[in-house]
């Protein structure tokens, strides 16, 4: 379905090109059109290759047998045994981060087509190896891209795009027979794609943790290190060496919030970036999603830029847990 949806969506756009191609309002809206076809086939295959829901069905039978408390430490009661069964049945291809399509405008600039634009990001994870490592990991080989899309200047150009592939090694935390959180310890690379003075990169080591307080709040501390690129050695200084996130859900997972806080260098000043998600329907797997991003290094073409945008769309998360 995802590969239907993207030939769907090429032959769409390049035939609505030519019979509009005089109209830049009608052009951007196509643009734009294509893409939810592109977004509705990640959709239709998420659905078809749903990841097991059944961590969130023991979730839910704890919350309606035990009495619960939010503002209490709950961790669900599994077994490390259980878990490596659960976590061994999860489909091989699967979303790593959010995938969403969002659009907005500047809050530090006039409102204005050159300030406004839209968003979107990819992201999937394929496991390597079908079995339980040892130590109870999994290995995965991930992919994210991240872009930002100048849609309401004349030709709709793309200001940049971020591609972020990588290999993580995931273990699930099981201790005195209740799910802690998730270890990742992974490798990655990401760049622009861009050459001579354009031309952003970086090679990183990264080691990142996800705590499970209940089944409304979970916390992640994230850290990285590595090879930064010719024209970007200063990415550190704007982007700091690491972030914090603090989740919350809602009982039926109906809707989330979240907070990220990347620190930059020094500890001085701070990137954030606030999320709110809205289940669009009981049985639906999309959220109605809001967007801040306020600080540096949103994008790496102008990392060292400080630019506040809000932005509004449609959001995919995977099971359980936002992971920045």
């Amino acid at each position: 379905m995802l590969y239907f949806c993207s030939i769907m969506c090429i032959t769409f756009n390049a035939n609505l090109n030519v019979c509009i191609q005089n109209n830049d309002f009608m052009h951007r809206f196509i643009h734009l059109v294509s893409y939810i076809f592109l977004l509705a086939g990640i959709v239709f295959s998420h659905e078809a290759t749903a990841q097991s829901k059944e961590l969130e069905e023991m979730w839910q039978r704890q919350v309606r047998t035990e009495p619960h408390d939010m503002k209490r430490i709950e961790y669900l009661h599994v077994d490390q045994e259980t878990i490596d069964r659960l976590f061994d049945k999860l489909p091989s291809f699967g979303m790593h981060h959010d995938n969403y399509i969002i659009t907005g405008i500047s809050t530090n600039k006039k409102i204005d087509k050159y300030t406004a634009d839209a968003k979107f990001q990819m992201s999937i994870s394929q496991r390597l190896f079908k079995s339980v490592l040892p130590f109870h990991t999994f290995l995965l080989m991930t992919y994210t891209q991240k872009s930002f899309w100048e849609i309401y200047q004349n030709s709709a150009p793309f200001a940049d795009n971020n591609y972020n592939p990588g290999f993580l090694l995931v273990k699930p935390i099981v201790h005195n027979n209740g799910l802690w959180g998730l270890m990742y310890l992974g490798f990655e690379h990401e760049s622009n794609g861009q050459d001579s003075i354009r031309s952003r990169n970086w090679n990183y080591f990264l080691f990142s943790g996800t705590h499970f307080f209940n089944i409304y709040f979970s916390g992640q501390v994230k850290c990285w290190a590595g090879w930064l690129g010719g024209a970007n050695k200063d990415l550190y200084k704007y982007r700091g060496y690491g972030l914090f996130a603090l989740n919350y859900r809602s009982l039926e997972d109906n809707f989330r919030i979240s907070l990220v806080v990347n620190p930059r260098s020094g500890f001085k000043s701070f990137n954030t970036q606030l999320e709110l998600n809205f289940k669009m329907g009981h049985k639906a797997n999309q959220y109605f999603f809001v967007q801040w991003y306020n600080g540096y290094g949103e994008s790496l073409l102008e990392y060292n830029k400080y630019c506040s945008m809000v932005r509004v769309g449609i959001c995919l998360t995977p099971p359980l847990r936002n992971l920045y």
